[in-house]
Parts: C-alpha cells; sequence; structure tokens
C-alpha cells in the first residue's frame, strides 16, 4: 500500500502585543514547568526544570529561585536564556529566547509566592536564599494543536490512512514588544 506523504496545513499566525501577551500567559501558565536553559554560550546547554510563578500583564516571565544556584551564577555572567515549555496532555509547546535578570524584592516575592514554594524556601518570603528572576521575552515561538494529544493523535492516523492533513493546528511568533523582525 502506498501511503502519500501530507502536507503541513495547519495554520500560520504571528501576534502581537496585547494578543501576544494573552497567549504567552496562557501557555506559560497552563503547561507551568519549563525547561529554563542558561549559559547559552556553552555546550552542552545546561537546562533545568522551573515553574513559572507569572507572567504579567507585559509578557515578563517570573520564576522563584535559589540566591546561590549556579543558575543565578550563571545569569549574573550572561543574561541570555531559553525556556522551553511542552504541555503533555494538550501537545502545546513553547519556546522563549529572553534576558533574565535577579531581584531580591520580598513585596515582588509576595505576589509571586506559592505553598509549594515553601519546599525549596523554608523560611517563606523571608528565606535569605530566595531570589526572583523576571524574563523579558525577546523572542518567542508556540505550537498549539487546538486539541489534546489524543485528539492529535486521532487525526495524524486519519491523515496516514487518507493521505490528506487533517492539522489543523496553530503555530507563530510571540511578539510581545510589537517589533517587526527584519
Amino acid at each position: 500500500m502506498l501511503i502519500s506523504k501530507t502536507k503541513y496545513m495547519g495554520e500560520h499566525k504571528d501576534l502581537l502585543n496585547k494578543e501576544a501577551v494573552s497567549k504567552l500567559q496562557e501557555l506559560a501558565e497552563e503547561i507551568d514547568m519549563c525547561m529554563f536553559t542558561t549559559a547559552l554560550q556553552q555546550l552542552p546547554l545546561t537546562s533545568r526544570p522551573m515553574s513559572t510563578a507569572k507572567v504579567d500583564d507585559e509578557g515578563n516571565i517570573w520564576f522563584l529561585s535559589c540566591r546561590s544556584s549556579h543558575k543565578n551564577r550563571q545569569i549574573e555572567k550572561d543574561n541570555r536564556v531559553q525556556l522551553f515549555y511542552a504541555g503533555k496532555s494538550s501537545s502545546e509547546y513553547l519556546s522563549v529566547y529572553g534576558e533574565a535578570s535577579i531581584l531580591i524584592d520580598r513585596e515582588k516575592a509576595k505576589e509571586l509566592w506559592s505553598t509549594i514554594a515553601k519546599a525549596w524556601f523554608t523560611e517563606g518570603v523571608d528565606d535569605p536564599e530566595l531570589s526572583i528572576i523576571k524574563v523579558k521575552p525577546l523572542d518567542a515561538y508556540y505550537w498549539d494543536t487546538k486539541h489534546n494529544k489524543l485528539v492529535a493523535l486521532l487525526k495524524i492516523g486519519a491523515a496516514i490512512v487518507t493521505g490528506k492533513s487533517m492539522d489543523d493546528g496553530v503555530e507563530g511568533e510571540i511578539n510581545v514588544n510589537g517589533l517587526q523582525h527584519a
């Protein structure tokens, strides 16, 4: 049986400004865990799982971090970071390249605090090891299947059998600053 190759038929939609921020908030907060990558100039890349505390209305992504961590030391040397999000149940993906800054701010820590953070910072928002990482996105790209993983797999199976793409996913750039890329 000859199976013809299917061509990608999904939608491409770049997002700007408020629409971009909304998509970034939706994906990063829903997926929550990302692989937070630092020292981008070195191979192999240095990544570790991090939980997203918040995405603010300007598209900045916030994390709680240990002040003396290897990650913080790497950010102090080179503030470029890459965040990789993968929604295991939703088949949604997000890649964010940005600049990280480290803050010591008790009021912001209160805003970002969650009960789970107590596992790492036993003294709460007053823990001397508590720091905050703010990532300002410079470049971001998303892939959104619009369906859960089971529906996506069924559509792939149907495409293989029929030879017609059933892909109705959306992908595109997320530009929270509204700047046009060259």
